[in-house]
């Protein structure tokens, strides 16, 4: 297997975007001349923004958005009208929607202390995360009436613990925010929702390099920014941004028509009738409301759980991307993920292609790659945030992420958490169960795995995704260049 550039593996299922950024990314060996004649066969200068193979000033943009045409002046030495490499890489990182993730970026967020202590509240009480009002400024653009509400699971497990600590912290916590949640229409560029990851280590690191090489295996993925974030004043902390799974980013990853399910860590794989009340509180469905409903998502479950087992290996393809489960499973097992599909906090999404009819797993949830550790801030079980000591191989005694109580019916057998992390770490999966044991299909996972060996970490890709994003950390002044080297050193040890 060949690992392929983000552009590449976009290309293959989503629209003439990722046409536009395929080009894009030769723009890092050619010159403004050439670039600007990209932009005009492109038709439109919106790509610009989400190339993230070239770092350009506001000049070269001012230029290149005036002059489509090709006709642009100055020369590679130039101070306003040069582009050059982002760094000595040829990797095209992507972006959150317009913002590069080459570069730190800057979000601060105000609100009512007030209504943070209701929300906490709430939480506390119900479970329920609830939005509030906040101003959000994002590299110097202030939104206001922006929605902002708390996302996780384990990683808000502080919440609920005896001191509450981590609800001192807010900066230290996972949130959603969502510009338009209150403004209709509100958005940075078209970007609606961003997604601010918990991580025990201080760099993320983690998360940002198995994000890189997740896109590399030709899977969907989120792209990533680091962020100086804070909250109400408070001194900036390193924390990871991601696109949060949406309309938007369906589109741009699959294209075409479809819908997107998100798995409660609450629920399963089971089928439950046919009745959608019941997956109430075991699928979401995040996007693709105004094309399907939950029908397909729950006809697929029933095939999945209700078929023998010829009907199964017989017809699974006609329901399911095999090659691209297989090839989910194979990287889970390659990064040392113990909290994906079958892991305790459930971590997928399903994506429904109305054309084919099939359904395609998405990864979600990173933070544990590469063995980490899931405890939180100062050490303390599950708090989630930036700043914890982080490490491999911490999980909690029952083979839980600390802080996570096991699902109801116990941990289960099967594969569960040995695809993901190791023996004991996961919970009974039916899909993976029973994918895995058709021979075929085993066999396939067990030939992936030595692919993605060769192709993501011998080949050195998985190395220079490493050094390209503890460069950029490193960039921002908030975590020392010794954590930086150590904690990349630390996911190295995987390959």
């Amino acid at each position: 297997m060949t690992p392929i550039s983000r552009s590449q593996s976009r290309a293959t299922r989503g629209p003439a975007a990722r046409s536009r950024r395929a080009l894009f990314a030769l723009a890092a060996s050619v010159s403004l001349t050439s670039m600007a004649a990209l932009v005009a066969a492109c038709g439109t200068t919106g790509a610009v923004g989400d190339a993230a193979v070239v770092a350009i000033t506001s000049a070269d943009a001012a230029d290149i958005a005036g002059d489509a045409t090709g006709d642009v002046t100055g020369d590679a030495t130039g101070d306003d009208t040069s582009v050059v490499l982002a760094s000595s890489t040829d990797l095209d990182l992507g972006g959150v929607g317009s913002l590069d993730s080459t570069v730190v970026h800057e979000i601060s967020i105000t609100f009512d202390e007030s209504a943070y202590d209701a929300m906490i509240a709430a939480y506390q009480e119900t479970g329920d995360k609830e939005w509030i009002e906040a101003t959000v400024t994002i590299d110097g653009v202030t939104y206001e009436q922006v929605g902002l509400r708390l996302k996780g699971n384990s990683s808000l497990f502080g919440l609920n613990s005896a001191n509450g600590s981590s609800a001192d912290d807010p900066a230290s916590l996972p949130w959603l925010i969502k510009l338009d949640e209150y403004v209709d229409d509100q958005s940075l560029d078209g970007l609606t929702e961003l997604v601010v990851r918990s991580n025990s280590t201080e760099t993320a690191l983690n998360e940002a390099v198995a994000l890189e090489l997740l896109d590399a295996a030709g899977l969907a993925s989120q792209d990533a920014i680091a962020a100086s974030f804070s909250i109400n004043g408070t001194d900036a902390v390193l924390r990871l941004v991601i696109d949060n799974p949406d309309d938007t980013w369906m589109d741009e990853e699959f294209g075409g028509s479809g819908a997107l399910y998100k798995a409660e860590s609450s629920g399963d794989y089971s089928y439950r009738g046919d009745d959608a009340a019941a997956y109430d509180e075991v699928f979401d469905q995040e996007a693709g409301k105004d094309v399907t409903d939950l029908t397909p998502l729950i006809e697929f479950l029933d095939f999945v759980n209700n078929s023998d087992d010829a009907t199964l290996a017989a017809e699974l393809s006609d329901h399911l991307d095999i090659d691209a489960f297989a090839t989910y499973l194979a990287y889970q097992q390659l990064i040392d993920n113990m909290d994906d599909i079958d892991g305790p906090g459930n971590n997928s999404y399903l994506h429904y292609d109305l054309e084919t009819q099939s359904f395609t797993v998405v990864s979600w949830d990173l933070n544990l790659a590469f063995g980490t550790a899931n405890v939180g801030q100062d050490g303390a079980d599950g708090a989630g945030g930036a700043g914890g000591a982080g490490g491999a191989g911490g999980a909690g005694g029952d083979g839980m992420p600390q802080g996570m109580e096991p699902p109801s019916g116990g941990m289960g057998g099967g594969m569960g958490g040995g695809m993901g992390g190791g023996p004991g770490m996961g919970t009974s999966n039916v899909l993976v169960e029973r994918f895995l044991a058709v021979d075929e299909w085993q066999a396939l996972v067990d030939a992936t795995v030595v692919e993605l060996q060769s192709a993501l970490y011998d080949s050195g890709l998985a190395a220079e995704v490493i050094d390209t994003w503890s460069a950029i950390v490193s960039s921002s002044g908030l975590v020392d260049d010794a954590t930086v080297a150590s904690e990349a050193a630390a996911i190295s040890e995987a390959f």
